[in-house]
């Protein structure tokens, strides 16, 4: 959560509102004008909702192959035609946009391992652009944006389904990176098959679609497995991109029937290329250790429930589980707690007011703090809904807004409870992860380079995810491999 993005951040939803015609493109038709537009109004938004553009010898080269595979589509003839951005974000995430933009976060081309794997994703999100998925899913639903395609998706289950529902559920993400724009599977394997087209005309080895599909699925199995949820679905490309371990085989059929297997990869020049990427939470947007999350620059930190799994993101930090759902972020402060729990109230809905029945003060770890619980209904369950707000200075405060049932408003007792101020010292260790390029030594096994992951737990299950490895592939002397270390 980067401060000074959340300060000049709009609590509005960042919106793209695509306005669909009654005749949608197909899918070899150029960039429109208003698609153009359309785009330029929503990049800037974008990339303060991810994080922001990272520039440098990484970016640019992430660029660089996304305008070679993005012009394959013929969207445009031109490769400068293209913005493509190197987000940075700690969530596995890819997408674009109408009107030539085109995104990736960090953390995605972290898990990939060759070039050929990183065009196959930039044209995969070319190719729902060029078939104008999101056009036809709005004509389909009638209400469609970028951020958040009916905007409560990943909060559905808890808060039902309409009205009251869905707007707590999506201003609970907001600012958290979960909002994706999420297309049907139909559409996925589409654009599955475009991007393996743009890999063939660009001589890629077809086979990378299918190969990082594989990725994003072994990385969510994974994820769900440390966090101790078995069937677990994390917010993330290869989730919010419906089935990707279904996905793999289809997209190694269609490879084999356009051709172009066994071709270039450019494995080495990509890891050389990526080496030293930021991996995982940047500290001067706080970084989540487990169920903790600090934030050295803010000096501050809380625990999360047992049970509970925690997204950071650019404005907000997320917190989910399968009783309840809370975010942490902050607002304008006049120095009067009450009020400010009483604003946060507030801008929940425009529908019906929420008010607490009364709002309590109290001292957390030697902060004051204010608190209320409000009881809501949602379509045909009730809901609780708290904030609990701390003072950190006479301009400064922080709140969580948590959404229960009805009656377990006490669920996260113990993150309220948790939160408090750091020292400088504790601020001072918190030092960020990156990917370390390796050479496989003779005497080097999986076992032996897993052990170097800066992690307390799974080193191997992370290290052969990141590598593509299955479990029963072994190393190479000499083969380039990535580690995840700290600091460089």
């Amino acid at each position: 959560m980067s401060v000074m993005k959340t300060l000049a951040a709009s609590t509005a939803t960042m919106a793209l509102a695509l306005t669909g015609c009654a005749s949608i493109p197909d899918a070899s038709a150029p960039i429109s004008q208003g698609e153009a537009q359309q785009g330029a109004e929503a990049h800037p938004q974008l990339l303060a909702e991810f994080g922001g553009a990272m520039t440098g010898p990484q970016a640019q080269y992430v660029e660089m192959v996304g305008q070679n595979i993005a012009v394959q589509s013929g969207l445009a003839n031109a490769r400068g035609s293209f913005t493509v951005s190197l987000l940075n974000s700690p969530v596995n995430n890819a997408f674009a946009i109408p009107g030539g933009y085109v995104y990736t976060t960090r953390q995605l081309v972290s898990l990939m391992n060759n070039e050929a794997e990183l065009a196959g994703v930039l044209g995969h999100e070319v190719g729902h652009v060029a078939a104008r998925h999101s056009q036809r899913r709005k004509q389909a639903a009638q209400r469609n944006s970028i951020l958040g395609v009916l905007g409560a998706i990943a909060s559905q289950a808890l808060l039902g389904g309409t009205g009251l529902g869905q707007q707590l559920g999506q201003l609970s993400l907001q600012g958290s990176q979960l909002l994706t724009l999420k297309f049907s599977r139909s559409q996925e394997l589409e654009a599955d098959r475009l991007g393996i087209q743009y890999l063939n005309q660009a001589g890629y080895d077809t086979r990378a679609m299918a190969t990082v599909l594989s990725s994003l699925a072994a990385q969510n199995s994974l994820d769900a497995q440390l966090m101790g949820r078995d069937n677990a679905r994390l917010p993330e490309w290869a989730s919010t991109h419906p089935d990707p371990a279904s996905r793999v085989q289809t997209a190694l059929n269609y490879a084999q029937e356009v051709g172009g297997t066994g071709r270039v990869t450019n494995r080495d020049t990509f890891l050389t290329r990526i080496d030293g990427i930021l991996y995982g939470d940047d500290p001067e947007q706080g970084v989540v250790e487990g169920r903790q999350f600090i934030h050295p620059d803010l000096r501050l930190a809380f625990t999360a429930p047992q049970g509970f799994y925690m997204v950071n993101g650019t404005r907000a930090v997320t917190i989910s589980g399968q009783s309840g759902k809370a975010q942490f972020s902050l607002g304008p402060y006049n120095g009067n707690l009450q009020s400010y729990v009483t604003s946060v109230f507030g801008a929940l809905s425009d529908q019906q007011q929420v008010r607490p029945a009364s709002i309590q003060t109290t001292t957390v770890n030697g902060l004051p703090a204010a608190y209320g619980t409000a009881r809501v209904n949602s379509g045909n369950q009730n809901l609780d809904v708290t904030v609990f707000a701390y003072e950190f200075s006479n301009d400064r405060a922080y709140h969580f807004l948590a959404l229960t049932p009805a009656g377990q408003s006490g669920t996260f007792n113990s993150m309220f409870s948790s939160m408090r101020r750091i020292t400088a010292q504790q601020a001072a260790n918190v030092i960020p992860r990156h990917v370390d390029v390796v050479t496989v030594g003779s005497r080097d096994t999986v076992a032996t380079m897993a052990a170097r992951m800066a992690y307390d737990s799974g080193q191997e299950a992370r290290f052969r995810v990141l590598n593509g490895l299955s479990s029963t592939d072994r190393l190479q002397a000499g083969q380039k491999v990535k580690i995840v270390v700290r600091g460089r």
